[in-house]
């Protein structure tokens, strides 16, 4: 069983910056794929990036590409979505996930098998 738990959000003005970390427990942590999603208000959760431990590849979607970054410190058990020049679109709750399959989709909410709590973002005009 893995336990995440998620933290570092905030309110901030638009153009502002916030970095998210996820806190994994698990023995293997470094071949999980790891991500993060968000759920806006009467929407429903979309991907906003991942990280393939087994490659160390990333993804973003493409309304994120370039304003965030995800890492990860292997040693730590976390992960981290450094989230830069931020709209307010980018409000919601993001959640991190992992999946414990290092070949699963990483775009798809089915993929992942465990989800922190959440945490809230805020951003104002």
């Amino acid at each position: 069983q893995v336990q995440l738990v998620d933290s570092g959000g905030g309110l901030v003005q638009a153009g502002g910056s916030l970095r998210l970390s996820c806190a994994a427990s698990g023995r293997t942590f470094s071949a999980y794929i790891m991500g993060w999603f968000r759920q806006a208000p009467g929407k429903e959760r979309e991907f906003v990036a991942a990280h393939r431990g087994n490659t160390g590849t990333p993804y973003y979607a493409d309304s994120v590409q370039g304003r965030f970054t995800i890492y990860r410190d292997n040693a730590k058990n976390t992960v981290y979505l450094q989230m830069n020049n931020l709209k307010p679109e980018d409000t919601g709750v993001y959640y991190c996930a992992a999946d414990s399959n290092p070949w699963g989709i990483v775009r798809s909410e089915k993929t992942y098998d465990y989800w922190g709590q959440g945490t809230q973002v805020t951003v104002s005009s």
